[in-house]
């Protein structure tokens, strides 16, 4: 089984590096990394270069965004599980990829995801707030917010094929609707690997301002309506609030 992984970055020079080390220390032997570089112009090109060895694909073009981004490295994708590293982010090990292709194996399923911590910017060893997602059941999207940590939800390419990728129209929660059309919408089949998979740096594009909150809960809102579902307030804030519990362990199941 083959495993795409996408990096979509832009000015990433800070983090990248990690990004790639954790990348090549997958002991796993059929990977595919593939980098969408956005244009950047502060040494990230440079450094991605410097690890072409564990490079597969290395496009860098002016987007639209991150999903279009992450759009354009799906469709590059010759894997047959597709998954999402961040230029933030990092691996929780070397044994991440393997571990989700024998979940993949051993289950049949669809899609999979585990959980996911957030991390310190300046240091990716200091934990400050824990994704713990647990088993997937019927219901528990609506009726308490629940969702898996996107970068932690690894699908196969096929259902991409079969029902599209990134809706481009959500600048901030297109991995919500995309985990919800899939899910819920076409209740494709899923596996829940019990451990952390990725380690999150803290800040980004869905940081807690008031601005991006209010923006984020209407897309959420949204999300449903575009997929043919009663839109819920409550279900919308429900998601919010379980991401408040996050930081006190025990309590974001």
């Amino acid at each position: 089984m083959r495993v795409s992984v996408i990096t979509a970055c832009l000015n990433s020079a800070e983090t990248i590096g990690q990004c790639l080390e954790s990348m090549s220390s997958q002991k796993y032997g059929d990977v595919e990394h593939i980098i969408i570089d956005g244009g950047s112009e502060d040494g990230t090109q440079d450094i991605i270069r410097e690890h072409s060895r564990s490079v597969a694909k290395f496009v860098s073009e002016p987007d639209s965004g991150v999903y279009d981004a992450l759009n354009k490295g799906i469709a590059m994708a010759t894997g047959d599980v597709v998954g999402v590293l961040h230029a933030d982010d990092v691996f929780e090990d070397e044994r991440v990829i393997a571990d989700v292709a024998d979940a993949f194996e051993r289950s049949g399923a669809d899609t999979c995801y585990g959980d996911l911590v957030y991390v310190a910017r300046d240091n990716v060893d200091r934990i400050v707030r824990r994704w713990k997602s647990g088993v997937c059941r019927p219901g528990h999207f609506r009726s308490r917010g629940w969702m898996p940590p996107h970068p932690a939800f690894f699908v196969r390419r096929e259902v991409y094929e079969r029902f599209g990728l990134f809706d481009t129209r959500f600048r901030i929660a297109a991995d919500y609707e995309l985990m919800l059309r899939l899910l819920v919408r076409h209740r494709v089949s899923t596996c829940y690997v019990p451990r952390v998979l990725v380690r999150m740096r803290t800040g980004g594009t869905s940081a807690p301002r008031i601005r991006t909150l209010l923006r984020t809960f209407s897309e959420d809102h949204r999300a449903w309506k575009v997929n043919g579902f009663p839109a819920s307030v409550l279900t919308v804030a429900a998601k919010k609030l379980r991401k408040l519990a996050q930081y006190f362990p025990g309590l974001s199941r």
